[in-house]
């Protein structure tokens, strides 16, 4: 069973930083390309950062120089760090796995997500 669970969500001030982790199990971790999406009350969910199994991510503009996206295979784990946040940062951020990826678009074809964690940033 595909499971992607997620942590470390938290309020914080702006100018401040969170790290979120993703436990992956139940498939072959290296076979997918992972990613981080997040949804704000009344928008859509959009793609935030992905990675693919070469290294390569892309960022969405409004993140990108503040966020970062690595994993850790030995513990089949995802993580975000984000530094710097700012109000708009306020989201639910959910962890995903992907069988496509686009240079353009990043980690797409989303076939598992996380049940997702909240991050709220104050002014």
């Amino acid at each position: 069973q595909v499971q992607l669970v997620e942590s470390g969500g938290g309020s914080v001030q702006a100018g401040g930083s969170l790290r979120l982790s993703c436990v992956v199990s139940g498939f072959t971790y290296s076979d997918y390309c992972m990613a981080w999406f997040r949804q704000a009350p009344g928008k859509e969910r959009e793609g935030v950062i992905g990675l693919d199994n070469f290294g390569s991510t892309m960022y969405a503009d409004s993140v990108e120089g503040r966020f970062t996206i690595s994993k850790d295979n030995a513990k089949n784990t995802l993580y975000l760090q984000m530094n710097n946040l700012r109000p708009e940062d306020s989201a639910m951020y959910y962890c995903a796995a992907g069988v496509n990826w686009s240079f353009s678009s990043g980690c797409n074809s989303i076939s598992a997500w996380g049940q997702g964690t909240q991050v709220t940033v104050s002014s």
